[in-house]
């Protein structure tokens, strides 16, 4: 075995020692013929030169292409990077934002043609129902009647007639009619004031005739003292009415009976005045009613608090 080993080892030898031989030949032999022979020399080496500047070619072609392979990576990572920072910094924009407010609802609005009228309603009006007048807006819905109204105005009261002389039954009548299940009117209730005494001859009527009236058609009728305007708001808070004899002013030049049906929320009076429905249609200051009542001070005048009894 072992001389088998030393056998190989000394032939490899012996090959690598001739092939250096033969390098060294032809290195020598062509140095020899680039000396003596050029032109047989480049013919030789021509083949190998055109080889090592392609082999040359070649590499400065792999390290441009290596070397634009590189610039477009790093662009490519560049770009990468630039959008990587901005989606980053969008998120944390979006995660630390406060939330967003709700929309503000959208209005419709009809069209301007179906808008109603930039008016108020009124505070009181007229009505017509099964043939009589409603006065609207108070504590309670006053059946009107007017003394001068020609169904009674020329109907008597006592030797008088209703129509200048009959405010205090007509104010009466239009209390009984509003506050109870009673069918009156001006010239019934004047009829029932003559026979009861309380028509007074080319006067108009006895002050006596609310209370007298209220009892017998089952109301209830006090003097009322109260002479500010908040204690006429209180008292009219309920379904209560208040008959007011009025002096000298805007209802009268005399004496004069209305009812004070009511109060608006911004504080004023609502009337029915038996003699004019023009002026139970409007809102009346509660100091000018206090300031323009009666001087009477007899049978509960001048300001007489209605109501129906309770139960």
């Amino acid at each position: 075995m072992n001389r088998a080993n030393g056998s190989g080892h000394m032939g490899r030898k012996l090959v690598l020692a001739v092939l250096l031989a033969v390098l060294c030949i032809g290195a020598a032999e062509l140095a020899a013929c680039r000396h003596f022979a050029p032109e047989t020399y480049e013919r030789i080496v021509a083949p190998v030169r055109q080889a090592a500047a392609a082999v040359a070619d070649a590499g400065r072609a792999g390290l441009d292409a290596v070397g634009r392979f590189c610039l477009n990576t790093a662009d490519l990572a560049g770009q990468a990077i630039q959008n990587a920072t901005q989606q980053a910094a969008d998120f944390w924009e979006e995660l630390t934002a406060p939330p967003p407010s709700p929309p503000e609802p959208e209005l419709t609005l009809p069209p301007e043609e179906s808008l109603p009228p930039a008016t108020e309603p009124p505070l009181t009006e007229v009505l017509e129902e099964d043939g009589k007048q409603l006065l609207t807006g108070g504590a309670v819905t006053v059946t009107y009647f007017c003394q001068s109204d020609e169904t009674w105005a020329e109907q008597p009261y006592g030797t008088d007639t209703i129509g200048p002389y009959g405010c205090g039954p007509t104010a009466m009548a239009m209390a009984v009619a509003s506050m109870t299940d009673t069918e009156t009117d001006p010239a019934q209730m004047a009829a029932w004031a003559v026979d009861h005494g309380y028509w007074a001859r080319r006067s108009g009527s006895y002050h006596s005739i609310v209370q007298g009236i209220a009892e017998d058609f089952g109301l209830e009728a006090t003097a009322f003292t109260g002479r500010t305007p908040d204690e006429l708001r209180r008292a009219l808070h309920s379904k209560d009415m208040l008959v007011a004899l009025m002096g000298k002013g805007h209802f009268t030049t005399g004496g004069h009976f209305i009812l004070i049906r009511g109060m608006t929320l911004s504080g004023d009076v609502l009337v029915a005045d038996p003699n004019s429905l023009e002026r139970s249609l409007q809102t009346w200051d509660p100091q000018l009613i206090l300031d323009e009542l009666s001087s009477a001070r007899d049978h509960g005048a001048p300001l007489w608090l209605l109501s129906a009894p309770s139960g």
